[in-house]
């Protein structure tokens, strides 16, 4: 489970998204499109949560405008396919949940134990994005019980509490995708992994 210390650095912005505190693979080069092809893929479905992000930050900002309610934006927000998926099966997904956390099974699996074996570097990236994996499940976590909070009792101090988590969620997603795109993206098809 993950480690309180790393949770409040965190929700404070410090050290955990430095990329000097993450460890990196070798530049692949000479790929194909081929093997291109799953690192776009990912890059895809990626996309698709950053587009459910822009969604729920714009809900968030509407309700600090005093445009939204607090009973609305918990609803809109609890309807975007990120976090209802996340409250019916347990996991991010996007709006195909089903093949995605297929997907996420194989990743988890089979693609990251073969790209551990790869290199060492490999095997330190996937250790790295596993647990950045942990830090959004927390975070979607307490989004969810801010977002409940701020239905029982509007106010600002609860709509801070939803800006916070918000903030740090999208923070680490972004973060945590670019890292992902850029260090597994083309070692994934390099390596035949899935095949």
């Amino acid at each position: 489970m993950i480690e309180h210390d790393l949770l409040v650095n965190v929700l404070s912005g410090i050290a955990f998204l430095d990329d000097a505190t993450r460890p990196s693979a070798r530049r692949l080069a000479g790929l194909t499109e081929t093997q291109r092809l799953p690192g776009r893929q990912l890059a895809q479905i990626h996309e698709h949560f950053r587009d459910n992000m822009k969604v729920l930050r714009e809900l968030i900002a509407g309700a600090a405008a005093g445009e939204v309610g607090a009973e609305d934006l918990r609803a809109r927000a609890e309807a975007v396919p990120m976090l209802m998926n996340y409250r019916r099966f347990g996991n991010l997904c996007g709006r195909h949940c089903q093949i995605i956390n297929m997907h996420h099974a194989i990743e988890d699996q089979a693609i990251f134990p073969q790209l551990r074996r790869q290199i060492v570097a490999l095997r330190l990236v996937v250790e790295r994005l596993v647990a950045e994996h942990e830090i959004v499940h927390e975070l979607l976590l307490r989004l969810v019980a801010a977002l409940q909070a701020l239905a029982r009792q509007p106010g600002p101090d609860s709509l801070a509490a939803v800006n916070e988590v918000y903030g740090a969620l999208e923070r680490v997603l972004l973060s945590h995708f670019f890292y992902e795109e850029t260090q597994i993206g083309d070692a994934v098809g390099y390596y035949g992994i899935g095949e």
